[in-house]
């Protein structure tokens, strides 16, 4: 299963997500380990389409910006390569990180300040291995401003919106993720970011 998930972009049917199917999928997020059990993240479900042609037209911005820092062969890699499926999904859940939440003694987060905003990407990965099992798709959307999205959703401060989900069925589920099919990037063999006792002695420990 964790090798079948993908960041899907433009692969999405539009169809329905079932209530229990998408309960079953937070469920799960829900179910993550947190730093001392603060459960720090909370679920925007965007179904109105107006709020997602806004965000939708923020991300083609942003994706121009990022367009023209690039030359030549990047260039034209990256003309090939969709960035969202916002329109396409089903819905969107953005998921978001507060602070708050188990506050002031959070137990573990006193050393590690950030152990937080680890908890919630742990929500994310669940969320997104319990979709692959439902035969849902997830798209992350990361060409976007924090600021836009707090606005756009009333989102609090000192609350952070972490991701942007796009989720629905798809068409198909390709078996090489799009930016390895694109030439964007490749995936790096095990043993490249393996060491042994110390960061940088590359002695597989594994051999």
């Amino acid at each position: 299963m964790i090798t079948r998930r993908r960041d899907v972009r433009a692969e999405f049917t539009g169809q329905p997500v079932a209530d229990e199917v998408l309960r079953r999928v937070l469920g799960a997020a829900h179910a993550a380990p947190s730093v001392g059990l603060s459960q720090p993240w909370d679920f925007v479900i965007v179904r109105d389409p107006v709020t997602r042609k806004a965000f939708q037209h923020h991300v083609a911005e942003e994706r121009a910006v990022f367009a023209d820092q690039l030359t030549g062969e990047r260039a034209r890699t990256f003309s090939r390569i969709k960035v969202e499926g916002i329109l396409e999904s089903t819905l969107s859940l953005v998921v978001t990180y507060d602070p708050a939440k188990g506050a002031p003694a959070v137990l573990g987060r006193h050393a590690i300040a950030d152990a937080g905003l680890y908890s919630v990407c742990l929500a994310i990965q669940n969320l997104w291995l319990a979709a692959t099992v439902e035969g849902l798709g997830v798209g992350w959307v990361s060409f976007y401003r924090e600021e836009f999205l707090r606005e756009l959703l009333d989102i609090p401060e000192p609350i952070r919106p972490v991701a942007w989900l796009c989720l629905g069925p798809v068409s198909q589920v390709h078996d090489v993720p799009d930016l390895e099919r694109h030439g964007w990037r490749r995936r790096l063999p095990l043993e490249d970011v393996l060491h042994q006792e110390r960061f940088g002695s590359r002695r597989d420990p594994l051999a």
